[in-house]
């Protein structure tokens, strides 16, 4: 299967979304919890940027999952 880079990020930042969603939290909720700003919270999510895998795991940490489930996902 060959994926672009682009679609790969762009559905990891809805997956983020949906999780974060679920878990009934804001932007600003789950930023705080990351220690890191909104803002790159929203540009993660609209696959505006390219996240490192710290951030992820800060995320996964937040959201009280593990790391891998960020990748578990359909891709479209």
């Amino acid at each position: 299967m060959d994926i672009s880079e682009e679609t790969f990020i762009a559905n990891l930042g809805i997956h983020i979304r949906q999780l974060r969603e679920k878990k009934g939290l804001s932007q600003q909720d789950l930023a705080d919890d990351c220690d890191i700003r909104k803002t790159q919270i929203g540009r993660i999510e609209r696959a505006e940027i390219n996240t490192t895998v710290r951030t992820l795991v800060k995320i996964a940490n937040a959201l009280d999952i593990e790391p891998k489930v960020l990748f578990d996902f359909p891709l479209k």
